[in-house]
C-alpha cells in the first residue's frame, strides 16, 4: 500500500488526555468538583479521572512540572483539548454546573456540526466542551464537504435544557 492510499480506521477514536499539571490536588479538586470527573486512582505523583467508572479519561501529573507555570502564549503546545458530551441535555447541566461553580467561561460557540463552551483548567490548558448534532443535520457546502463555522452560540436556549 502506497503512503497515500492509507486512511486511519474509522472506528479510530481518541482515548485519553494526560496533562502537566503545578499542583496535583488543585488540579484534582477542579475536574472533580467543577467538571465532575471522578477520581479513580492515584499513583505517586498522578490521579487519574473518569466518566462512568472507566479506567480514565483525564491524567493529571506532577512528575516534570511541581510549581511549574503555564506555558507563554507564543509557545507551541497544546491549544485545547476536547470532552464530547452525548447530548444538548448533557452539555446544558454541564453548562449549569460551571456556572454555579463560578468557572470562567472563555467563550461558546456553534459550529453547525456542533456546540460549544471554551474553558481553561487552573494551570491554564485549554478545554472545550461540546456535544455534535446528528450527523443528518451536519451543513454542508454545494461541494458535499461539510461546512463549518463559528456563530455565537444560543445561550439561553442551552441553559433552558438544563431545566428540562
Amino acid at each position: 500500500m502506497a503512503d497515500g492510499d492509507y486512511t486511519v480506521d474509522p472506528g479510530t477514536d481518541i482515548g485519553h488526555v494526560h496533562l502537566k499539571v503545578s499542583d496535583l490536588n488543585r488540579a484534582v479538586d477542579f475536574y472533580r468538583d467543577a467538571l465532575g470527573f471522578e477520581l479513580t486512582t492515584t499513583y505517586p505523583g498522578a490521579a487519574f479521572m473518569s466518566a462512568g467508572g472507566y479506567h480514565h479519561h483525564i491524567g493529571l501529573n506532577i512528575w516534570q512540572s511541581e510549581g511549574g507555570s503555564p506555558p507563554a502564549p507564543d509557545t507551541t503546545g497544546l491549544f485545547h483539548y476536547a470532552i464530547r458530551y452525548p447530548t444538548r441535555a448533557a452539555l446544558a447541566r454541564a453548562l449549569q454546573r460551571l456556572i454555579d461553580q463560578e468557572v470562567a467561561i472563555g467563550g461558546a460557540s456553534d459550529h453547525g456540526v456542533s456546540e460549544a463552551l471554551y474553558l481553561s483548567d487552573p494551570d491554564g490548558n485549554g478545554i472545550e466542551l461540546y456535544w455534535d448534532r446528528p450527523r443528518e443535520e451536519w451543513p454542508h457546502n454545494d461541494d458535499g464537504s461539510i461546512d463549518m463555522y463559528t456563530q455565537p452560540l444560543d445561550v439561553r436556549g442551552l441553559l433552558a435544557e438544563a431545566a428540562a
